[in-house]
């Protein structure tokens, strides 16, 4: 175990929304072990729209990655001034190396070297203990571990916070059905569904469950041409939500009554909320990167195939998303309803 104060604390995760999902219970925990500790997360601007607020995060320092050099330069200035007990570097990239490497701190946290790329082990002072792959969750864990800080029980506090109620209640007020959130984009093709089927998961919602299907997530030119066929094709057509921002899509998620997700940040932003979410999983391991802990019966699993027992990796299956078909899907709404949804939830953003 490292010996370290824990007064003074930076947080280096960059990007991936899902990725700072995961460091909040990493964050909720350091400052349940020390009230009094300053945590600063250094991190670029789309996470951080998500996590600015947060009432554990005491200090963002936002990295401009567009800028290109003049970003570290910028960050060299910025964390010049910020003197910390110890800095984890929670991703295995160059990029977040250079920016540790930048911070002033005795200890500086980083991955064994098996786990890292681009030499990214050269930044950092210490190193957590080498381990076989787990998910992500667990990973972030490790450094907790290795400075003696419990982590248990998880705790997120996403949200959302009180002064976000009340857009959240507007949202709500026109919409008299129950809500499934439909995740339907992601930053990646190979992780993305076949719009049509998607349409027909939203016609069966509304018609035979009697809900409102709700589409969620960004504005990419890929969601925008998968909203554009799911419309032209539904019978009812769904609410679209694309493009709100990432704290009025906490309120989105927390007020589903259900959420059906690609393998992308929503989706653990859903298991966040402790909102059921069926999770579309064909890319990437389910068991490293799928929902952490709950919802495990909501997983349609294309990653594997039938009767596979695969290990946890980090390696990614091509072409496996159109795997996934409609009943797949639809038979896991039977198991959400019997399970999980009409918990309370939903009800309490229209009262």
């Amino acid at each position: 175990m490292i010996a370290a104060s824990l007064h003074r604390v930076g947080i280096v995760m960059l990007t991936a929304i899902g990725d700072a999902v995961h460091v909040l219970p990493v964050i909720t925990a350091l400052k349940r072990h020390n009230p009094n500790s300053h945590i600063t997360w250094v991190l670029q601007p789309g996470p951080a729209s998500l996590v600015r607020g947060h009432p554990d995060v005491d200090e963002l320092v936002v990295f401009q990655k567009k800028r290109g050099m003049r970003a570290y330069l910028e960050m060299r200035r910025e964390l010049a001034s910020r003197p910390f007990d110890v800095v984890l570097d929670l991703q295995v990239y160059l990029k977040a190396g250079i920016l540790t490497w930048l911070t002033r701190s005795p200890i500086k946290l980083g991955f064994d070297r098996e786990r890292t790329r681009d030499v990214n082990y050269l930044f950092t002072t210490h190193r957590i203990p080498p381990h076989p792959q787990q998910h992500v969750q667990d990973q972030y864990f490790e450094f907790l571990d290795a400075l003696g800080v419990p982590h248990d029980p998880v705790v997120w506090n996403l949200g959302p916070f009180p002064n976000e109620r009340a857009r959240q209640r507007e949202f709500f007020a026109r919409i008299e059905r129950p809500i499934v959130s439909l995740v339907i984009g992601t930053s990646n093709p190979h992780k993305d569904w076949l719009p049509e089927r998607w349409a027909e998961v939203s016609d069966s919602l509304y018609e035979d469950h009697g809900f409102q299907p709700v589409l969620a997530g960004g504005q990419s030119m890929r969601e925008l041409e998968t909203e554009r066929v799911i419309m032209s094709l539904a019978r009812h057509p769904p609410v679209s939500s694309l493009g709100v921002p990432l704290r009025d899509l906490v309120g989105i998620l927390d007020g589903s009554e259900l959420v059906i997700s690609l393998d992308t940040g929503p989706l653990h932003m859903a298991v966040a909320l402790d909102k059921p979410v069926i999770s579309l999983m064909g890319y990437n391991n389910p068991r490293r990167v799928g929902p952490y802990r709950r919802f495990q019966n909501l997983i349609v699993d294309a990653y594997g195939d039938p009767g596979e027992d695969y290990p946890v990796t980090p390696a990614h299956r091509f072409d496996r998303m159109k795997r996934i078909q409609v009943g797949d899907v639809l038979a896991k709404v039977a198991v959400a309803r019997e399970f999980y949804t009409g918990r309370a939830g939903a009800d309490s953003t229209r009262s």
